[in-house]
């Protein structure tokens, strides 16, 4: 069992919540239930899945939650790509909050990597 909460890959998610909430604070009222709903629910899944996979017995299930995560943050940026045509995000709140998901991303797909590398090495 891991203690998530020294894990880089789960300070960064926390960091993409944290900036999700700010910005998304600025969405019109009617997106209360809507849009801004999805958008923070997506970008609290990210460590909440890191944090579930780690307190789990096995590498293969820590690899499948992982793997949730990423979805969560596939699914955050299609809703930011959103956000952003619909102007509810300038240029500079996107560029900020996807370098963000971008850098998230690459260090999740690092670790499933390594999990599955190791896995092969056994």
């Amino acid at each position: 069992m891991r203690n998530f909460k020294k894990l880089e890959i789960w300070n960064k998610g926390i960091q993409i919540v944290k900036e999700i909430y700010k910005v998304s604070s600025s969405f019109p009222s009617e997106e209360k239930f809507g849009l801004k709903s999805q958008i923070t629910r997506a970008a609290v899944s990210i460590p909440s899945n890191i944090a579930e996979g780690s307190g789990r017995n096995s590498e293969v299930e820590f690899k499948r939650f992982l793997e949730i995560a990423l979805g969560s943050l596939f699914e955050l940026e299609t809703q930011l790509i959103i956000a952003t045509e619909l102007g509810f995000f300038n240029l500079e709140e996107t560029n900020l909050v996807s370098k963000l998901v971008e850098d998230e991303c690459k260090m999740i797909n690092r670790l499933i990597s390594k999990i599955k590398n190791d896995a092969k090495g056994q």
